[in-house]
């Protein structure tokens, strides 16, 4: 399963390579913080009981021709979502970190700067 950094998807979204940024997090959480461009589908609750019918149901609305990048709290829900659009043939990735590593990659926290460093020395 694949994932992408934050600061690779912001070098993507910057240069116009546009993938589907699918934000999997409720509605408010969502409306409170997002990335720019970003869709919701406020699935979370129910992939993270392992309900993933209604995700599915939403995958009409997902286009086919681009990467979607999953976006949840943390990275580690968005890897079912991931593993779900990798199933029915989409080219995803799980946003690593989720938004906490977007919003720690924007604001140049330590704890992401040393976490991004560990992420490349170790497997």
């Amino acid at each position: 399963m694949s994932k992408i950094r934050p600061e690779d998807l912001d070098e993507k979204l910057s240069n116009g390579d546009s993938p589907y940024v699918l934000d999997i997090r409720p509605r408010d959480a969502y409306q409170r913080d997002r990335i720019d461009g970003s869709h919701n589908v406020p699935v979370y609750g129910q992939l993270r009981r392992g309900d993933e019918d209604e995700f599915r149901r939403s995958l009409a609305d997902v286009p086919d021709d681009a990467t979607v990048v999953t976006v949840c709290k943390a990275g580690i829900v968005a890897r079912r979502a991931t593993a779900v659009l990798e199933e029915e043939g989409y080219d995803a990735a799980t946003l690593a970190g989720g938004m906490r590593g977007w919003n720690g990659y924007q604001n140049g926290s330590i704890g992401y700067r040393v976490a991004s460093v560990l992420g490349r020395l170790l497997p």
